[in-house]
């Protein structure tokens, strides 16, 4: 019996703050990258002079990304988490018509608020790592400025988020890695444009689409 007692407090030696998922909250901040995409729904129409623009994003530029922590625990496994903050970002969109092969470019910059609020759920700690799974909602606010192009996003979206990550403990702290997938609910394209009455080339491609939906693939280091 001497042998497993020994092999038992051998192993509390090994864990760092064991007693850290106890407390009734947690704070901490974050930093991270994201990758900015957007779907067009196209419409399919047709100018007078028969041309049909096609929008689609070119490439894909990583963004970045800082948050605060507010984690509430609500059992051994379960805990409600908000992490705010901004969320800066571009996406380079390519128009192109069918027919003529003419090409149209912008760079589409963003700058959001955001305001997640998740519910994750945390499996058994081994040793000094705690894998889990979390999911929820995140409204997103825009305050860069708008400049009248070729396609005009709206100020607010709002998103469904699933993702994964680990608590690893560190002898001072909580190093959290975690991946969350984001897929936009609202249409952000602005379709009313009488500031283009005059430029019937970026008329014409924002008549061309009828919806424009958002998506990120978020990687963030938070520390507790």
């Amino acid at each position: 019996m001497a042998q497993p007692a020994y092999a038992r407090r051998l192993n509390d030696k090994l864990e760092n703050r064991p007693y850290a998922d106890l407390r009734p909250w947690h704070l901490g901040f974050g930093f991270g990258f994201h990758v900015d995409d957007i779907r067009f729904t196209h419409n399919g129409f047709i100018t007078d002079d028969g041309m049909q623009w096609r929008a689609d994003q070119a490439n894909y530029q990583p963004g970045f990304s800082v948050n605060g922590v507010l984690e509430f625990r609500l059992n051994n496994y379960f805990s409600l988490r908000f992490t705010p903050g901004m969320y800066f970002g571009s996406r380079d969109l390519t128009f192109r018509d069918w027919d003529s092969g003419a090409t149209e470019r912008q760079n589409l910059k963003s700058s959001y608020v955001v305001l997640p609020f998740d519910i994750k759920y945390a499996a058994q700690r081994v040793r000094n790592a705690r894998p889990y799974v979390v999911g929820g909602i995140m409204p997103a606010f825009d305050v860069s400025k708008k400049r009248s192009d070729f396609i005009k996003t709206g100020s607010s979206d709002f998103f469904v988020s699933i993702g994964f990550g680990c608590d690893f403990y560190l002898p001072y702290f909580k190093l959290i890695p975690e991946l969350k997938f984001c897929l936009g609910l609202s249409n952000i394209l602005t379709s009313d444009r009488p500031d283009l009455a005059d430029d019937p080339t970026r008329f014409a491609i924002t008549q061309s689409l009828s919806k424009a939906t958002s998506k990120m693939v978020v990687l963030t280091f938070y520390f507790e």
